[in-house]
């Protein structure tokens, strides 16, 4: 048997109030929500690439910026999977037992902190530094996922609040450090086949 957190004890309450009145919700409303939680994270994808897109008009060092949103979010995921796998906390459908719009993972699939909150919360803050305004788009989608992942009944409301930390923070910091070489990165891409054809406009 594994040993695993029972995180119930922080904001079980919480977390039963939003199940229990997603259970009394429309059923469109339920669908939407379970809609985008499972694909919502697509949509930063997008905007990632309208990003680069966009970016190459603005010359080497914005694209360069643009192509490392991907890079630092799976950097944020990384590290969101380390935390996750050193707290292993049980799924609150799994300690609670109550009915879920999510069906109930299995044990092993620890929940804290939230992997699509980190990967929407590190593509977010990534993307300000593309353009604000498709950052604030991001920032909106990131904040509508976390609550989609509590709304379906996948984790906590700490679960979804570290994984925005966790991924924002370790982007945010990310792209702090590379902004500084992102000109000596464009120079190395443009020697490059590939590099010259990404960052071209």
């Amino acid at each position: 048997m594994i040993l695993a957190m029972d995180g119930s004890t922080i904001d079980g309450t919480a977390y039963e109030d939003v199940v229990h009145l997603a259970q009394r919700a429309p059923d469109w409303l339920d669908d939407t929500v379970s809609v985008w939680t499972t694909l919502g994270l697509g949509l930063f994808a997008v905007l990632m690439i309208v990003g680069w897109w966009h970016a190459r008009r603005a010359g080497a060092a914005a694209a360069v910026t643009a192509l490392l949103v991907p890079v630092v979010v799976v950097l944020a995921y990384g590290v969101d999977m380390i935390v996750k796998l050193l707290v292993r906390e049980d799924r609150p459908c799994q300690s609670l037992h109550v009915r879920t719009l999510e069906a109930c993972p299995a044990p092993g699939d620890w929940a804290f902190p939230s992997n699509h909150a980190a990967i929407a919360a590190g593509a977010a803050v990534a993307l300000v530094f593309v353009s604000r305004r498709l950052g604030a788009v991001a920032v909106l989608g990131a904040l509508a996922m976390a609550v989609s992942r509590v709304w379906v009944g996948a984790h906590y409301p700490h679960d979804v609040l570290a994984g925005v930390v966790v991924g924002g923070l370790v982007t945010l910091v990310a792209m702090l450090v590379l902004r500084k070489r992102v000109q000596t990165l464009a120079r190395w891409l443009s020697t490059k086949p590939l590099g010259a054809r990404l960052l071209a406009a």
